[in-house]
């Protein structure tokens, strides 16, 4: 079920029109036909909105493997995603925002999203933690990061398999064994030559 009939289904089962939806969520009622129709998505503050008055999971609004009706959940997130249980496991954190294609999330598996205030632009970030057994996942998730002209443009995505550490942007794979300082310095100096200022480089290992 796709974000958009998700809404849909969601207002009707609560009894609202769309007239009613477009007050609550202070928007037109031609955003709210939009919405319903696939043709143009929420921003992140009114999926927010909606997850509340809806008493659902930004999780189950997001992501089409999840069925509102019932909520039912399938055994695993997207037909990329293999099920050998021998497949190397790749843990870590992925801003939504920082990829510019969201197939990509067919090769993961979302254990939990929570959603961050900045100071910046976007002004809310939905942070996915998650799981991937996906053998080609760091040169697939590379693909797909953001960058710019600018170094302050670059995105990255932090991951561990085992003892070694990934850090990747766009087109390019950094990793480092973790407990090896040498090897994480070399990482480090690279992300501050991409943009990256020291607090974003306090990963979890």
């Amino acid at each position: 079920m796709k974000l958009s009939e998700k809404i849909q289904y969601l207002r009707k089962e609560n009894n609202l029109t769309q007239e009613q939806l477009a007050e609550l969520c202070n928007v037109s009622r031609q955003a709210i036909t939009k919405w319903e129709s696939d043709i143009a998505n929420p921003e992140i503050e009114k999926i927010i909105f909606l997850s509340r008055l809806f008493k659902v999971s930004i999780d189950e609004l997001l992501k089409d493997e999840f069925d509102i009706d019932g909520v039912k959940e399938i055994s695993c997130c997207g037909k990329s995603l293999p099920i050998n249980d021998n497949s190397t496991l790749y843990e870590g954190v992925l801003i939504k925002e920082s990829i510019t294609d969201e197939n990509i999330l067919d090769l993961l598996e979302i254990n939990k999203i929570e959603i961050w205030k900045t100071t910046g632009k976007p002004k809310y970030w939905t942070v996915l933690f998650f799981s991937s057994k996906h053998s080609d996942f760091p040169k697939e998730i590379s693909k797909v990061m953001k960058s710019g002209d600018t170094p302050n443009c670059n995105w990255f995505v932090d991951f561990k398999s085992e003892n070694i550490k990934y850090i990747v942007f766009k087109n390019l794979i950094l990793k480092y064994s973790i407990g090896n300082q040498e090897e994480k310095q070399l990482v480090c100096e690279r992300c501050r030559e991409l943009g990256i200022p020291d607090n974003q480089m306090q990963w979890s290992e």
